[in-house]
């Protein structure tokens, strides 16, 4: 019983999750999925539902296609990629508009474009197809998880710093710092200030990190 835990959660099973949230960082380090990080990170809630939405997609594609690398033709492999990462948004798309319809208005096209994901489609063609379900799950997990973080700090600081708000509560307001003199940021609701805020962040990154300086 101790082996198969070993297996399954071996050092370089788990370098799978972890390499993707800092070092290998799909949206700082491959430069993948900047444009959802532009679109829907004015507000925090889309942003937690835009990276749960990616997360679904990519976990489960992982491992569908993994299941069936051995069975995929590989002159049709990117269009069976794209019938299973349609499908998966489709579904998500719905439970989405059944549950939480307001935000799924606030997503717009943004969820269908999940579909084109260059995140999904890399981790498909790159990893799934030539290992194991298991491997792809973790892979498509550590993926998911490096690029939902990058989109709610992000988020974060837009919401918090350009409208006062987190969640849509007064967060600003209640520490009485309008009172101090504090005016909301108006340039953080616009699409730029989500590319500087990405910037600050792999700055951050790779000063901490000399290597991805050197790469």
């Amino acid at each position: 019983m101790s082996e198969k835990k070993e297996s399954l959660f071996s050092k370089k099973n788990r370098k799978l999750l972890k390499d993707p949230l800092n070092d290998n960082n799909p949206v700082t380090t491959q430069v993948l999925g900047i444009c959802s990080a532009l679109a829907i990170t004015v507000q925090l809630k889309p942003a937690i539902v835009m990276a749960l939405s990616v997360l679904v997609v990519l976990s489960v594609a992982n491992v569908v296609v993994s299941l069936m690398r051995n069975l995929i033709p590989s002159r049709i492999r990117i269009i069976v990629q794209l019938v299973v990462i349609a499908t998966l948004v489709i579904l998500v798309d719905q439970v989405l508009k059944a549950f939480v319809y307001d935000v799924s208005k606030e997503l717009s096209v943004f969820v269908g474009l999940i579909i084109t994901n260059c995140i999904i489609m890399g981790r498909l063609e790159a990893f799934a197809l030539g290992n194991k379900p298991w491997k792809s799950f973790l892979d498509g997990l550590g993926n998911a998880f490096g690029y939902g973080w990058i989109l709610i700090a992000v988020a974060f600081f837009r919401e918090l710093l350009g409208a006062g708000t987190l969640f849509g509560y007064p967060v600003l307001e209640k520490l009485g710092l309008y009172e101090m003199g504090y005016e909301n940021n108006g340039m953080m609701i616009l699409p730029p200030m989500a590319l500087v805020t990405v910037g600050i962040i792999i700055w951050i990154q790779r000063m901490k990190n000399r290597d991805l300086i050197e790469s």
